[in-house]
């Protein structure tokens, strides 16, 4: 110490200097240890709540190692596109590294792997704004050159039910054994609302006495649409078991979670050869048009994001201006399955035919 202090250097400030030196250089090391596992899990943890349960299923499944049995049918499940990249550290992200494992992983599974590369670009974002990982990744790991040389674009997805489909698609989908699914294949048809959306509308969200159908909407945060006479036939009378409306003991969450299956059981009786749970909601926008409905109507009903500068700021409909093309449109559907639309009464009481 009076060594320093003959040389004019203050020993407390020469201790804080050396702490602080050895902290950069630990914090640095770390920065050269650190995988992507670690920041991928802690980035996952702060969206949580952000996201939708399918939107964080997907991330689970993409960077899942595999090996674990299977929860339908036999054998074990693989591993997901990004699993390898978990591995690596975090300062590996760069642009040669990652069109390396794309280019690998798109003669397995193309359409997988263009989901995972959009993804692991988010999660790049992220790092790079988070001052725990900023700057150990490479900004451009996943780059729009990256993107351009070694993903393929995806085919934009027209399926959707033709007029002439929907007495077929009905009389098999009212059909099936699980009361449930068949309302709720129904309705995703009937409203034109995202497969989650719709999934995940509770009883508080349903008002029988105003014919209103709370939804909760990626764009707005919820929207109301009108609950229609045959929507609201097909959920008053589904079992109350919990808080979901479209309800289901066998899984964890209470409600059901993969309406895919008796779908496609569904589309097999019908002789429809492919259409996605998406393609109802397509159907919808679609099938609308024979009524001549506005089509800032349907975008509303639908929940998208207004397309013009008029339907931006100044144009949001009520609900009775909703439900009087709603209920259109619905009728018209009804009609061509050789449905008859039930009307809509008091609470409590709907005309089923």
């Amino acid at each position: 110490m009076q060594g320093l202090i003959d040389k004019g250097i203050d020993p407390r400030i020469d201790k804080q200097e050396r702490l602080a030196e050895t902290i950069q250089q630990q914090a640095e090391a770390k920065k050269e240890t650190i995988t992507v596992e670690t920041a991928w899990n802690d980035y996952l943890a702060s969206r949580r709540d952000k996201w939708s349960e399918r939107h964080h299923a997907d991330h689970l499944d993409l960077a899942s190692a595999g090996g674990e049995k299977r929860k339908r049918g036999k054998g074990k499940t693989k591993a997901g596109p990004l699993a390898p990249v978990m591995f690596w550290k975090l300062s590996d992200l760069t642009p040669e590294r990652v069109e390396a494992w794309a280019a690998a992983e798109v003669k397995k599974r193309s359409t997988r792997t263009r989901l995972a590369f959009s993804l692991l670009r988010a999660f790049i974002n992220w790092c790079n704004e988070n001052p725990e990982y900023k700057g150990i990744a490479s900004p451009d790991a996943c780059g729009s050159k990256v993107k351009r040389e070694t993903i393929p674009r995806g085919k934009a997805k027209d399926d959707c039910l033709q007029r002439e489909q929907l007495p077929a698609w009905f009389k098999a989908v009212r059909e099936l054994q699980n009361p449930v699914i068949s309302a709720y294949l129904q309705a995703l048809l009937l409203t034109g609302a995202r497969r989650e959306e719709l999934a995940g509308i509770k009883w508080s969200d349903v008002d029988f006495k105003w014919n209103g159908l709370a939804i909760k909407d990626k764009v707005d945060g919820e929207r109301v649409i009108p609950l229609t006479p045959y929507v609201s036939s097909l959920l008053y009378p589904l079992p109350r078991r919990n808080e979901w409306v479209f309800s289901s003991p066998g899984s964890k969450s209470g409600r059901i979670q993969e309406p895919r299956i008796p779908h496609n059981r569904a589309l097999a009786v019908a002789g429809i050869d492919h259409l996605t749970l998406h393609g109802l909601r397509r159907s919808f926008g679609t099938l609308s048009e024979w009524v001549e409905c506005p089509v800032g109507v349907v975008a509303q009903i639908m929940g998208h994001k207004p397309s013009a500068i008029a339907e931006k700021h100044y144009r949001r409909r009520p609900l009775d201006l909703l439900r009087m093309w709603h209920v259109k449109i619905e009728k018209w559907i009804l009609d061509q399955a050789w449905i008859e639309q039930p009307e809509m009464v008091e609470e409590g009481l709907r005309v089923v035919y």
